[in-house]
Parts: structure tokens; C-alpha cells; sequence
């Protein structure tokens, strides 16, 4: 009887421990359908860093204020998920900072990037599609707050082919690809 409440016990802690590092620390994301590629593929599972950016604190509407624990900027370039207003997760590259002049072909004038330098209520990215066949960027979504980013995408971890059965389609030459 002591060994099976021991043995609950570990599992208790374990599981704890790793929802804990995975609602703090890292997340692992699948990346489903084609439109990322050739950067991302359909099976690709992607390793996202949430503390690559400071540890998000608070959310809009809830209890406590939005903040970041020992925060670090976005850079140009990066590989960020973030959650749209429906709260799924997506992945694009950040094009534009806070304060960065953007101009698409669409809008004859130059559009800024709203924000001001580390303040976290006013700052906003402008986001590209990461795929030739994906089209969801800003111009679809519009800026993308900070409050919203989760983190960066810092590596594939492995990748399987969808159609091809479990014991087949590892992609063995995208395993631990960083990003």
C-alpha cells in the first residue's frame, strides 16, 4: 500500500512538473497543412521557446496586468508564434519593430508601425507569411500586439509525413533543424 501511494505520489509531482515547464518554458507545436512550406512542413513539430522574449505575466482582461519577466525584444526576422483572436496558435516571421516604416502594395502611403521602445501596452509587429503558399500575415490579421506573441520557434524537433504510415515518413534530415 505504501508503494503504490509512493508511486502516485512521483506521478503526481511529475506530471506537475511537466505541465509546469511546458506552460512556462517551452511548448511543442505540430504544424498542420502546407502553407509554410518549404520552411515548415506539413508534420513538423516545432519546438517554441516561451521565454525567448521574457516570461509573459497577466493577460488583457484578466486579474493582473499583461507584463514580461525578464524581457527581451523582438527581432527582425524571427520565427514568432503567437495567438490570433480566436487564441490558435500561428507562426510567421517578424518583419517590422515598433516604430519601423512599412509599405505594402496595397496602401499607397507608408504605414508605421504603432509602438513605443519597452512599453508593453503600445507595442505592436507587423508579421509576414512564412510560406509561399501561406497569405496570413498582417495585412490579413493586421499589427500584432506583444501581449499576444508567445514566443520564438527555435527548432523542428522531428518531422513524420501526415499521409505516409507511423512507421514510415520520419524526416530524418529536418530532425533538430534549428530555426
Amino acid at each position: 500500500m505504501r508503494s503504490t501511494l509512493k508511486f502516485i505520489a512521483a506521478l503526481a509531482v511529475a506530471l506537475v512538473a511537466m505541465l509546469a515547464f511546458r506552460s512556462l518554458v517551452m511548448t511543442v507545436c505540430t504544424i498542420e497543412g502546407s502553407g509554410m512550406s518549404p520552411t515548415f512542413l506539413a508534420g513538423d513539430r516545432v519546438l517554441v521557446n516561451r521565454w525567448s522574449y521574457g516570461l509573459r505575466t497577466g493577460s488583457r482582461g484578466s486579474l493582473f496586468d499583461y507584463g514580461r519577466l525578464c524581457r527581451q525584444s523582438v527581432k527582425k526576422g524571427d520565427f514568432i508564434a503567437f495567438e490570433d483572436s480566436l487564441g490558435q496558435l500561428l507562426i510567421c516571421r517578424c518583419a517590422a519593430l515598433p516604430g519601423d516604416t512599412v509599405t505594402t502594395l496595397r496602401t499607397p502611403a507608408p504605414v508605421i508601425v504603432p509602438g513605443l521602445k519597452n512599453c508593453a501596452d503600445q507595442d505592436y509587429y507587423w508579421v509576414e507569411p512564412v510560406g509561399e503558399n501561406n497569405q496570413l500575415g498582417s495585412r490579413q490579421l493586421g499589427f500584432i500586439p506583444e501581449h499576444r506573441i508567445v514566443g520564438r520557434v527555435c527548432l523542428i524537433l522531428y518531422s513524420h509525413n501526415p499521409s505516409a504510415p507511423l512507421w514510415q515518413g520520419w524526416r530524418g534530415e529536418r530532425t533538430l533543424l534549428p530555426r
